[in-house]
């Protein structure tokens, strides 16, 4: 029983790998899918970090914002000016 599963998982492994290979050989044959895909990662690339920093920021904002409201000296008016200045610079 062991033996014949074995064999099947070495079958399939064996499948896998030509598949994989076949595709390898077909994306480094043809130079205009290598373009392609790396258009396509580079523009997801892109998207990706930039709503990544944009949640980032809108977080680090509204927890400066709730800092300042809670009035400790010092470091709440240097919050303040910053929040200041970030949201005059938005508009």
């Amino acid at each position: 029983m062991f033996k014949k599963l074995s064999q099947n998982i070495d079958k399939l492994n064996k499948i896998l790998e030509e598949k994989n290979m076949q595709e390898l050989i077909y994306i480094l044959g043809n130079k205009r899918e290598i373009v392609k895909r790396n258009l396509y990662a580079g523009i997801s690339r892109g998207v990706g970090i930039g709503i990544g920093v944009t949640i980032i920021t809108a977080i680090l904002i509204i927890l400066l914002q709730r800092i300042v409201t809670l009035n400790i000296p010092i470091i709440g008016e240097y919050i303040a000016q910053i929040v200041e200045i970030v949201e005059r610079n938005m508009r």
